[in-house]
């Protein structure tokens, strides 16, 4: 799938570094590999292209483990002009959806795929690659451009130096008209994209193009057609379907009877540098202002301008300032929808108070309800509130200006002074002028911005909602939620949870980017009343916490000014520092789940800042993924507090105590969250001087098994003690388990009745249904078995069982097991009844404590592996006469 050229121009690139590491087909894989290429790009020092990288990364790891189901391999290659990440599995027939033609991309809601559709968006360039035993997608993000040479000129290059290009360049040329339809359409247009003009002409550009554009994020190729001139890359799919990278440059024109119309000129990719604009660098003639030779932008920025968005507004403030001589000046950037003005500079005023700070732009007869045309106010004392951001500043006049492109309101521009009357309608037009010049570069660096900060919100999303998704605890996923606020989104957070409906809202967690103002902030919170759990999406404002500040910082004043009570209290510091942290905005954002309100996300600023309208957006996401995350975690709690209730109504309630034997039992269920599994054990009282035991195996695991498991327990004490035998008990719970029909299982048991005797000594009748046999350890060090095998219960409906006795001497030990200690693995090699056998040669004389330990030692040691299989290990002792 990709282009020839474009693997071309890749071999013949110098690879510099190179890191390369391979991932397991496991979940947590994706977030290692995301890791991996973070780590390493940022240890190049390319940290411009960390946060699409991490993302594609994400995408096609996950695509691999999770999708393809195989081992991920992930190379990373930095070369001069950028890196290249290859992502390959080993499933190499897996189909990739092809763009073009009658095959789309995965829609963007779907997993599968998803990572091909981000490709097209984000990368530079991408492609597919098969070998017989791998499938590799490779990706490419070039590095910022540097600048070149000058406006007119560059260097001498060597030959190796010079960007590639076909022998015979080829560049088409289309023209569009004001309906986007393609009225020209050139021979090289017809040999690089394999249409003939009549295929083509008349018909939508977007038909054949490929444009790197996903809903609600980027600039659209239809925006981009009416911009006045457009530059950069996109892809035409050719007859074939496939997609051809290009680099184009676009020229809006008017012919004489005035009809606009769009002239496109496109080269392969990697020969972009036949229509690449060179950046601009510093004129060298600083003796030149002659207005027709000049730029007017770098007239009023400077050359070079500032490469970021915050760099060139303070710049154009500053500026516009010194243009008009006046004491301060401010820009403001208007929303998308233009109903709102948000302020990003100011100079003269006091901007960390009013960075970010929103105005409406219709605001009843004021300065702002005239947003879109210059405006001059000479005196604001008699328009009180006319330009809101200067009230209380001392500004007294003021002149403002719109900024616009292509018609549409992109921000405001003002200058104003402390004396009236300095402004008129002659210096709204120099300013006008200004903000003419300029306005297309802000807007382009403002959509620059907000693009990388899409992406880094998506980043931020995935890694936010794989950390969400890997605990299923209640208290973590608070913690998490906070963790990933601050300080990314807000300077401090509090998280409010609802048990139920009928409940009020419990403050849960609090952090602040400073651990020495939690206390404070704790504190404040819980003396005053929780936000409204209200259902509705989206940040809406709560002013509490600032007031509360506000008369907390009040009163501490007082104190210290003696107007208040004679004792100052010790937390004055606290206090004030407290009102400090949380006298800015504060937003609260519902968590719901299930269509019901779970708790509350709020998240604050310091005094009299206030939040992006796109950190709200990214926290609303992010609060919907939490409240899931939250509520999954209630309810995993809630089930897991149920079956740990049931799986213990399945233990003994506890071992009696056996005059003259020593009892031990070791029982480990395998499993996580597990008190109970297949295996169980008893020792119960039958009557006075008799005591039962039993350890059995139910088959399987899960509800079928421990209902199967209690029947057992409970049928044992309950037949022993009407008086049956060991054969008796066993023959009428195979009876039982058989009734349960489909819900049975199978079940090996050995049973045992106990008596200790007189002399020291104690009696012991045993049966052993299909359980791995009991063993005897005698005082001399040998071991044999203590019983003989008989056929397991839940299999057959007439058992002939017998009991058979045992007895034991002083200093004796009976083992008893399941088949979770005889089992245990290591490879091919298995313990077995001769490991267990060799391991109990080594307890003579210990406790059976001693004994029970040991063996569970040996099992835990034998393999490094966690146990897969439930253990239960019964050691019971008959101590010697010294020891009684």
């Amino acid at each position: 799938m990709s282009e020839p050229g474009v693997e071309t121009r890749m071999r013949n690139s110098v690879i510099t570094a190179r890191a390369a590491a391979s991932f397991d087909p496991v979940g947590r894989s994706v977030a290692t590999a995301r890791a991996f290429v973070r780590d390493t790009l940022q240890g190049w020092g390319h940290s411009d292209v960390v946060d699409d990288a991490v993302v594609l990364t994400s995408e096609l790891v996950t695509n691999a483990v999770i999708h393809a189901g195989t081992a991920a391999d992930v190379l990373c290659l930095r070369t001069e002009e950028g890196v290249r990440v290859e992502v390959a599995d080993h499933y190499p027939e897996r189909e990739i959806p092809i763009q073009g033609g009658s095959r789309a991309f995965a829609h963007p809601d779907r997993e599968n795929g998803r990572g091909l559709l981000l490709c097209a968006a984000l990368a530079t360039r991408w492609g597919v690659e098969y070998t017989p035993t791998h499938k590799h997608v490779w990706f490419q993000l070039d590095l910022p451009q540097r600048t070149v040479g000058t406006r007119s000129a560059g260097p001498v290059l060597p030959v190796d130096l010079l960007p590639v290009a076909d022998e015979r360049v080829r560049v088409a040329v289309l023209q569009i008209d004001r309906n986007e339809a393609i009225t020209s359409w050139n021979d090289d247009a017809e040999h690089l994209f394999g249409y003939a003009a009549d295929q083509v002409l008349g018909k939508p550009l977007g038909e054949f193009a490929a444009w790197p554009h996903t809903p609600g994020i980027g600039t659209g190729i239809a925006e981009a057609l009416r911009l006045s001139r457009w530059e950069g890359s996109y892809g035409i799919r050719g007859t074939d379907g496939r997609v051809i990278p290009v680099y184009a440059s676009h020229l809006r024109v008017r012919d004489t009877q005035g009809e606009a119309s769009t002239v496109c000129l496109l080269v392969r990719d990697y020969e972009r540098a036949v229509l690449q604009t060179p950046m601009r660098a510093p004129a060298t003639d600083g003796a030149n202002h002659e207005s027709r030779n000049a730029d007017p932008f770098e007239v009023f920025i400077g050359s070079p301008a500032p490469d970021d968005l915050d760099g060139l507004l303070q710049r154009t403030v500053e500026r516009a300032r010194d243009m008009l001589d006046g004491d301060s000046a401010f820009l403001l950037l208007a929303t998308d929808d233009e109903t709102e003005l948000e302020v990003r500079a100011t100079t003269g005023l006091p901007s960390a108070r009013q960075r970010f700070a929103r105005v409406p732009v219709e605001a009843g007869t004021g300065r702002y309800g005239s947003a879109r045309m210059p405006a001059v106010h000479e005196d604001l004392t008699a328009v009180p509130g006319a330009v809101p951001l200067l009230s209380g500043t001392g500004m007294r006049s003021v002149v403002t200006v719109p900024l616009k492109v292509e018609g549409r309101l992109t921000g405001s521009l003002g200058v104003a002074a402390e004396a009236p009357g300095r402004y008129a309608n002659e210096e709204a037009l120099r300013l006008q002028f200004a903000a003419d010049r300029i306005a297309l570069a802000v807007e382009s660096a403002r959509l620059g911005e907000l693009e990388r900060l899409r992406r880094g919100s998506l980043s931020f999303l995935v890694e936010a909602s794989d950390l969400l998704a890997g605990t299923l605890d209640r208290d973590q996923t608070l913690a998490l939620m906070a963790q990933m606020t601050v300080p990314t989104l807000a300077t401090w957070c509090a998280v409010y949870t609802i048990a139920d409906q009928s409940s009020e809202p419990y403050l849960s967690y609090v952090l602040h980017e400073d651990e020495e103002r939690i206390d404070g902030l704790k504190a404040l919170l819980s003396k005053i009343d929780p936000p409204d759990p209200v259902p509705t999406p989206g940040a809406r404002t709560w002013h509490a916490p600032a007031e509360a500040a506000h008369q907390a910082a009040l009163r501490t004043s007082m104190r210290e000014l003696g107007l208040g009570a004679t004792h100052v209290s010790s937390g004055i510091g606290t206090t004030l520092a407290t009102a400090s942290a949380v006298g800015g905005e504060t937003v609260v954002l519902p968590l719901v789940a299930r269509n019901r309100v779970i708790g509350m996300l709020t998240l604050g600023k310091p005094s009299d800042d206030h939040f992006r309208q796109e950190i709200l957006e990214l926290a609303e996401d992010l609060s919907r993924r939490a409240a899931l995350a939250l509520d999954n975690a209630r309810l995993y709690s809630e089930r897991t507090a149920i079956s740990q209730a049931l799986q213990r109504s399945l233990l003994p309630p506890g071992l009696p105590q056996v005059p003259g034997v020593e009892v031990e039992v070791i029982y480990r269920a395998a499993g996580e969250g597990n008190e109970v599994g297949g295996d169980f054990y008893d020792l119960f009282p039958i009557r006075d001087g008799a005591y039962g035991f039993a350890i059995g195996d139910v088959c399987g695991t899960g509800p079928e098994a421990a209902a199967v498991t209690g029947l057992a327990r409970h049928a044992l004490r309950l037949l022993a003690r009407e008086g049956f035998g060991g054969p008796a008990v066993l023959e009428r719970l195979n009876a039982a388990i058989l009734d349960e029909g489909a819900r049975s299982r199978f079940l090996t048991l050995l049973y045992g009745e106990l008596w200790p005797q007189e002399d020291g000594s104690a009696l012991l009748k045993v049966v052993c249904a299909g359980h791995p046999l009991p063993l005897r350890l005698r005082q001399d060090g040998s071991v044999e078995p203590a019983a003989e095998p008989q056929p397991l219960l839940g299999v057959m409906e007439d058992l002939e069982l017998y009991e058979q006795t045992v007895t034991l001497d002083p200093g004796d030990v009976l083992l008893c097991v399941t088949d979770g200690v005889t089992e245990r693995r290591e490879g091919t090699r298995m313990l077995g009844d001769d490991g267990l056998t060799d391991v109990l040669t080594t307890c003579t004389g210990l406790t059976a404590g001693a004994v029970a330990a040991r063996v569970l030692r040996a099992v835990e040691r034998f393999a490094a592996e966690p146990a897969s299989d439930d253990m239960a290990i019964l050691a019971m002792r008959v101590p010697e006469p010294h020891q009684g």
